[in-house]
């Protein structure tokens, strides 16, 4: 019964790129402004954002569950296109999804082990904007329950 919104997380790797749907994320302070991201703790991005040391939360908006499935898998990288959604690089060097409503770029400030499954990555944002007009998606409007 927890509201959650629904993003996709994006990150280059030294040769590669990962993007994965996550929906267990918060804004933990204003100044610096923090956000705080659980993924899996086998999940290959852990890997990507310690290596880079920064990420990008793409934020879904209303009608877009399709791009938020096709991130549940896998990714596949042609030219620009991530799973064939159009990126441009951000300021931390890692891709941005073009249609999704908005973006923040973070610096990876903490990672912190759970005991469980996940690990909570802290991210300070140091780069946001908005692509589009659409209201934010929220996971309950899916259907799903759980992404990341």
């Amino acid at each position: 019964m927890i509201n959650y919104g629904l993003y996709v997380m994006t990150c280059r790797g030294n040769e590669n790129i990962d993007a994965r749907t996550v929906s267990w994320l918060t804004q933990i302070s204003f100044e610096p402004p923090v956000i705080l991201v659980g993924i899996h703790k086998e999940s290959e991005m852990l890997g990507f954002v310690k290596e880079k040391g920064s990420f990008v939360i793409n934020v879904l908006g209303e009608g877009q569950k399709e791009i938020g499935a096709v991130f549940f898998k896998n990714c596949t990288v042609e030219g620009s296109k991530i799973n064939g959604y159009e990126t441009k690089n951000g300021i931390t060097e890692n891709p941005v999804l073009l249609e999704t409503p908005s973006y923040f770029e973070c610096k990876l400030k903490s990672i912190f082990e759970t005991g469980g499954e996940h690990i909570i990555l802290l991210g300070e944002v140091v780069e946001a904007g908005i692509n589009n007009e659409l209201p934010s998606l929220i996971l309950r409007e899916t259907g799903w329950n759980y992404g990341g």
